[in-house]
């Protein structure tokens, strides 16, 4: 064991199960104190009575660990507050901010009505925003004290996220907001020494288990479970911990054995008239640009 997180203090939402569960066990394994939040909602985001931080928290104690727990919304301003106040009170400081949080409410376009759509946006994108932006603010304090951190943020994306998904418009659009929102904190942050990436992890857990049921499914006895979300959590680990130095703004896809760097949107095949396009003219040299570029990767649920 390397211990590469040793000294450091890391708060993960959405810790309760699944991806973040995986991560809190094993920031904690590699010797970081941990935040464990879950607001303990069911997949759709309907409340629950059970309390999945403390069963974590319970886990990490029983392996020597150090963890507490945090039950907020940190979809609100105070929740995510109080998150970092958690970590701030229990450990006496703030290392790394694994955002996860998450749950689904699938529809096809017709069928999404606006309170779905909202309720998506909120937990991952507003769920996101909050809890950096407060972890931020203390960063930002902390440098400008003369004190300039480690600091490390990993958000969760999806390949949704970066293709598209059937079915899942606004899980589509609060992921790919995620990336967006990865890319000019890295930019505005990193003055302060904060670095912040995302990952798109395929992973199995309660929001994939059903809608992915054939991809998602354990191999037989003895088999690599490519999709089990220990997997995914070394990545995190690493990009939350000092080792990471210089690595920022970056999105990287993972799943089973497998890391990808995800290059994103560039420039491709370009034609400049130099002076305005007629609309026949405009669309012939976007027939031509069209037939000269690469064919996009299908959307997520028409492979």
């Amino acid at each position: 064991m390397t211990r590469i997180c040793s000294g450091r203090v890391a708060v993960i939402t959405g810790a309760g199960r699944g991806l973040g569960r995986a991560h809190a066990l094993a920031l904690a394994a590699e010797g970081a104190k941990v935040v464990v939040n879950d607001l303990g909602v069911g997949l759709d985001g309907a409340a629950e009575t059970d309390g999945p931080a403390q069963r974590v928290v319970d886990e990490i104690r029983a392996l020597g660990g150090e963890a507490v727990a945090h039950g907020g919304d940190i979809a609100t301003t105070d929740g995510a507050a109080s998150l970092i106040t958690t970590a701030l009170e229990a450990f006496g400081r703030l290392d790394t901010l694994v955002n996860n949080a998450g749950f689904l409410r699938d529809r096809m376009l017709v069928n999404l009505d606006e309170d779905d759509w909202d309720a998506v946006m909120r937990v991952h994108l507003k769920g996101h925003f909050l809890p950096l932006r407060h972890a931020a603010a203390h960063w930002r304090a902390e440098a400008k004290g003369g004190r300039t951190p480690q600091a490390r943020v990993v958000n969760t994306s999806s390949g949704a996220g970066l293709l598209g998904s059937v079915g899942q418009g606004n899980y589509s659009a609060a992921k790919a907001g995620i990336i967006g929102l990865t890319l000019v904190a890295a930019a505005e942050m990193d003055r302060y020494g904060v670095q912040i990436n995302a990952i798109a992890p395929a992973a199995r857990t309660r929001m994939t288990e059903h809608t992915f049921a054939e991809t998602m499914a354990a191999p037989g006895e003895g088999g690599f479970d490519a999709m089990a979300p220990e997997n995914v959590s070394p990545l995190v680990v690493w990009l939350g911990s000092a080792a990471s130095t210089g690595v920022t703004g970056r999105v990287f896809e993972v799943e089973g054995g497998r890391i990808t760097v995800m290059e994103g949107w560039r420039p491709g095949p370009t034609a400049d008239k130099g002076a305005r396009w007629s609309p026949a003219e405009a669309g012939e040299a976007a027939l031509g640009l069209l037939a000269a570029s690469e064919t996009p990767q299908p959307v997520y649920g028409t492979r």
